[in-house]
């Protein structure tokens, strides 16, 4: 049975994806050569820039399903623990430590950080906001975290961890900086509480 075009297709984007983000991890983004990633692909630079339009394009794919195995997995954290609070607390913990594992530090908090400033990641980002947004409006429904803008609040944390991560993940960073880390987000996230909750 013949393949249709649009599996053809998707098996290809899925080819270049994979091959990158194993040249991007080990090598990093500027290092990675193009010729010899497509050639471990068993594909033509033509189809990178066809399907990417170049390498910068395939780094922001690499990204996208970087970002979207993070999340299921920072979901996991939260459906893992039966108090809401402990949840939130483990969610924001894992994020923080995922920007000491390699493959995640090299390429979405180095590499990505200094090639795709200014393309828009908008998307991922707007549904980070809104999903920790909506779970702290739930917090504050079920009287766990004081009352104040759910959108502030989580525009405020995602501030917080992200710059945190990039600094965890910095080239040469020593690895206390993660458990610095944690120290003043639990001192941050302590003021969000209701007292006696």
């Amino acid at each position: 049975m013949r393949k249709s075009r649009a599996s053809m297709i998707e098996e290809t984007r899925a080819k270049l994806v994979a091959a990158a983000r194993d040249a991007f991890g080990r090598q990093g983004y500027a290092q990675a050569s193009m010729d010899e990633l497509t050639a471990s692909a068993g594909l033509t630079r033509g189809a990178l820039y066809h399907h990417f339009g170049g390498k910068q394009g395939l780094l922001a794919a690499v990204v996208a399903q970087m970002d979207a195995e993070m999340d299921a997995r920072l979901e996991q954290e939260l459906a893992a623990h039966a108090d809401p609070w402990e949840g939130f607390l483990a969610y924001c913990r894992a994020y923080l430590a995922m920007a000491q594992e390699a493959e995640i530090r090299r390429i979405v908090l180095q590499d990505a950080r200094a090639v795709l400033t200014g393309t828009d990641q908008g998307e991922q980002h707007r549904a980070c906001i809104a999903f920790v947004a909506g779970y702290l409006q739930r917090l504050m429904d079920s009287g766990v975290i004081v009352r104040a803008s759910a959108q502030a609040l989580s525009r405020l944390l995602n501030g917080c961890l992200v710059e945190s991560a990039f600094w965890i993940a910095e080239e040469g960073a020593p690895a206390e900086r993660l458990q610095q880390a944690l120290q003043a987000l639990e001192l941050t996230l302590q003021g969000w509480r209701v007292p006696g909750a």
